[in-house]
């Protein structure tokens, strides 16, 4: 039987101090933030999966698994259907808000000063009191041209919105997501106050910018992965050849082998699935890749698949 690798993590920043124990697995590591909340390292996406009845399915098998964060935002169109489902099936779990994370996000339509009501209106569409975290989704306004200096001013708009968000209780932590280096460094020279938690980005074996995530660890910004295995409908990452020759030799699937080796960096992911099988295997991550195939996974080449913020002024 595979031992566990990492399994609770507690950190003051990136001086982290790494708790073995056999009794907790990789669904239980958990990162600690600037606010001190301890945010789970795995948990479920839910982008492109909407419908209520399909909702409540997934995130029933995804609960019985293990995972206690679910990831969200305005643009997936299933905030309400995710807030009903959970008021059901908390109490199947024996869980309550309290026990589970919530992240949702800023549509690029909301870019702004209207990104205290968007927050508000997410939290109404979720039925809950507050978000554990509350992302700027993307660093440019949508009908805006990507080139154009406004996008700067809005999402320093929308981060002094969120701020007060904070300050109001309605989110326990704010971030961003798909900010590159640039980005990140002009929010942190005029953060309002309150300092990203969060920086959630496509990463994988094909793209995986050092400078980046250099930053966020001097930053103390934890780095939340999407895209682990290549996207949606995507199989160029997950039927690479070396990825499967790691993974027979492992005795793991090749999604299991591309989510452990980010968390194996302490990186944090977001799997998504529809079926029970492939939601149960994306959290039964307690295994270590060797040190020579973790070399091999880090020197694909470069082949970025989602959204490309890089003309994003």
């Amino acid at each position: 039987m595979t031992r566990p690798f990492l399994t609770f993590l507690l950190t003051s920043g990136w001086a982290m101090c790494l708790v073995r124990s056999e009794n907790v697995l990789a669904k239980d590591m958990k990162f600690k933030l600037h606010s001190g909340e301890l945010m789970p390292m795995v948990g479920f996406g839910t982008y492109q999966i909407r419908g209520t009845e399909l909702i409540r399915d997934v995130l029933d098998y995804a609960l019985g698994a293990g995972y206690r964060l679910i990831d969200t935002a305005k643009v997936y169109k299933n905030e309400e259907d995710i807030g009903k489902a959970l008021k059901e099936l908390l109490p199947k779990y024996n869980l309550t808000r309290q026990d589970i994370w919530i992240t949702t996000k800023l549509s690029p339509d909301d870019q702004g000063e209207l990104a205290y009501e968007a927050l508000k209106e997410s939290i109404k569409n979720l039925d809950c009191d507050y978000v554990d975290l509350y992302l700027i989704h993307w660093p440019g306004k949508v009908g805006l041209n990507s080139s154009n200096v406004i996008n700067s001013k809005l999402r320093d708009e929308s981060w002094k919105q969120m701020v007060r968000g904070v300050k109001e209780g309605l989110a326990k932590n704010i971030g961003v997501s798909n900010y590159l280096v640039r980005h990140l460094q002009e929010l942190i020279t005029n953060d309002h106050g309150i300092k990203p938690a969060v920086n959630q980005v496509e990463w994988h074996p094909h793209y995986h910018p050092q400078d980046l995530l250099d930053l966020c660890r001097k930053e103390e910004i934890l780095l939340q992965t999407y895209s682990s295995l290549g996207g949606t409908g995507n199989p160029d990452l997950i039927k690479d050849l070396k990825v499967e020759s790691i993974a027979r030799k492992l005795g793991k699937s090749p999604a299991q082998v591309l989510l452990r080796w980010a968390l194996q960096q302490n990186l944090a992911i977001i799997p998504k699935a529809r079926s029970k099988g492939h939601i149960v295997e994306n959290i039964q991550l307690d295994f270590t890749i060797p040190s020579e195939d973790m070399e091999v996974l880090s020197n694909f080449g470069y082949n970025k698949y989602a959204w490309d913020p890089e003309n994003v002024a």
